[in-house]
């Protein structure tokens, strides 16, 4: 399966619409895509995890690595997320305190 991403701007923040499985292989097309985005400027990033199928502890490092790059720069990582399975994993490994979770983009305050 493939990692599809769609970059949009919403409210200032930029949201990555995130499909497909983020794993060993197509994790660092997620990573490039925050690099970017945060290298333009963009340090407040919302990433649409709803069209995502699979996520492994590689996708989960980068998840933590850009919100690791975002705070650099006094921003934020947000993420949407309503599939139990992947709240589930964010739960078992402590990461649901870490990040803010959101059931949708209109959710998250503005910038």
């Amino acid at each position: 399966m493939d990692l599809t991403l769609a970059t949009r701007e919403v409210d200032g923040r930029a949201v990555v619409a995130v499909g497909g499985e983020i794993d060993v292989y197509t994790a660092p097309n997620l990573r490039d895509c925050i690099t970017e985005l945060v290298s333009k400027g963009s340090y407040d990033i919302v990433i649409d995890l709803e069209g995502v199928e699979f996520l492994d502890s590689t996708g989960l490092g980068v998840l933590v690595g850009g919100l690791k790059k975002v705070r650099a720069h006094d921003g934020s990582l947000e993420l949407i997320c309503t599939q139990e399975r992947l709240l589930k994993i964010f739960r078992i490994t402590g990461l649901a305190k870490v990040f803010v979770i959101r059931d949708s983009v209109d959710s998250a305050p503005a910038g």
